[in-house]
């Protein structure tokens, strides 16, 4: 089964999708004039916005948070010593990279969101599956999309999560990863059976306090390491381009362990934040594509680059060939695979194995079940694109819920690596579907962004009119008064 399931993963994450992926973000980066960069401030600012206008929906900060929730999980903590561990320092250049580039994309895609969101039961739905059918009018490609996110966002991803949590609580308190499976899979219960709100309500608090703390306890150890500081981003800048002399010979691999660890992490082009982005209550659809590039920032620039400078600093690391024989051994500690250990062990150095162990415990709790909570939402908007209209609704929702936690269950049970891959399997195959789709509705996103920088230049609050823009299908926004 191992062998089915990287041959698949194989062919998921061929160069084509790498390439794809870099292609798409420097595409967007260009068709936006650098959006990412010029509009910074008023990225940060949306963050706090509210359209009162709007009855129903989450606030932009609940929709950031939310997708915050999706970004930051064990990929910023297990991901990126996996990207070490395969790619070498330099990986994480590169996941900078694609956090960069990925920004346009995200821009992109959670604009489109907006554009083609419907008002279902009081609620905004939305996403690739929308504006596929809607934006490219292929309906059989809006329910691949679906049905691939349901699977992956429901069965494929979650496990991958709690099995971080599991694999740290169990190294740290010595806790059978039943009992920790048991319990996580009860509290993700709780919380996704109070629908939308109880997740953004949940997300706004955990996600930010979560990410912050971390960020700070990364700058206390880059403190005490300052001197070792220009070395780590040295080797660092040296891997990524081949220019090391130990890890020249694995520069593809630290390219596409820092793009796939990137994707997997930031969600950039995934097609899972603009399931999010959707539900946010905004008065025009480019402010929404705003605040999720920025999210990208938060994700990687911020939480993934605090764990990698704690692993490289504190030397807590290992480096292996393809062929998986040992590059390099860390000067602290001969480590195993690359896992929580890495972080765990360099948080270590500044407060002792056992608190260091509690710190990335509970870190890695927070981050992993605010994403299991996004996975449920984004699992759930795909299954009401699917069977919305009919009455098998409720029934299906429920089979879901059931589907999750029995998921994040077994999840603890079974080993990183295999969950990985088929996490892998779910985020590459969306992406492929998801990328071709904004490529080819990349000139409604433009269009919409020219409109509201236009606007904003005129000293008007920017409105938005899909008429006016000759974008059709945009049904949510051609209904006037309250919505």
């Amino acid at each position: 089964m191992e062998n089915i399931i990287q041959t698949v993963n194989g062919w998921v994450w061929s160069p084509a999708l790498v390439i794809l992926c870099l292609a798409a973000g420097l595409y967007f980066s260009f068709g936006t004039r650098f959006v990412q960069v010029r509009r910074f401030g008023e990225m940060a600012r949306l963050l706090f916005s509210t359209d009162k206008a709007q009855k129903t929906g989450i606030t932009s900060f609940q929709a950031f948070a939310m997708a915050l929730s999706g970004r930051v999980g064990t990929g910023n903590i297990v991901g990126v010593a996996t990207a070490i561990g395969y790619g070498g320092p330099g990986a994480i250049v590169w996941m900078w990279i694609i956090a960069f580039l990925g920004a346009g994309s995200a821009f992109a895609e959670a604009t489109l969101a907006q554009i083609f969101k419907e008002n279902h039961k009081g609620e905004y739905r939305g996403g690739p599956a929308y504006y596929i059918e809607k934006g490219l009018r292929a309906k059989w490609l809006g329910v691949i999309f679906a049905v691939c996110a349901v699977v992956a966002c429901g069965l494929f991803l979650p496990p991958v999560q709690s099995n971080g949590i599991a694999i740290s609580f169990a190294n740290t308190f010595n806790i059978n990863p039943a009992w920790i499976g048991m319990g996580v899979a009860l509290l993700i219960g709780i919380v996704i059976i109070g629908g939308v709100k109880r997740i953004a309500n949940v997300a706004q608090i955990v996600a930010p306090f979560m990410a912050i703390i971390y960020i700070l306890l990364s700058l206390v150890i880059l403190i005490i390491h300052a001197s070792d500081v220009p070395m780590v981003f040295g080797d660092m800048i040296r891997s990524a381009f081949g220019v090391h002399e130990v890890f020249g010979g694995i520069l593809g691999s630290t390219i596409a362990w820092g793009v796939k660890r990137g994707i997997y992490s930031n969600e950039a082009g995934q097609g899972t934040a603009p399931i999010v982005a959707a539900a946010a209550k905004v008065s025009h659809p480019v402010k929404q594509g705003m605040v999720q590039a920025f999210s990208v920032y938060v994700d990687t620039l911020l939480v993934c680059t605090a764990t990698a400078v704690m692993i490289l600093a504190c030397q807590t690391y290992n480096v292996y060939a393809a062929d998986g024989s040992l590059l390099m051994t860390s000067a602290v500690a001969e480590l195993g695979e690359p896992d929580v250990s890495y972080t765990t062990a360099a948080i270590s150095t500044l407060i002792g194995p056992n608190l260091g162990g509690l710190v990335v415990s509970i870190a890695l709790f927070f981050f992993a079940f605010t994403t299991i909570m996004a996975y449920y939402y984004y699992a759930e908007t795909n299954l009401v694109y699917l069977f919305g209209k009919g009455r098998k609704e409720h029934l299906c929702i429920w089979v879901l819920r059931i589907c999750l936690i029995a998921a994040v269950f077994y999840g603890s049970l079974n080993k990183a690596s295999m969950m990985w891959t088929l996490g892998d399997i779910g985020v590459g195959t969306m992406a492929w579907i998801n990328i071709i789709a904004i490529l080819l509705l990349s000139r409604i996103a433009f269009r919409s962004l020219r409109s509201y920088e236009k606007q904003k230049k005129e000293g008007k609050e920017p409105k938005f009119d899909p008429n006016e823009l000759k974008i059709k299908n945009a049904d949510f926004w051609e209904v006037k008064g309250e919505r």
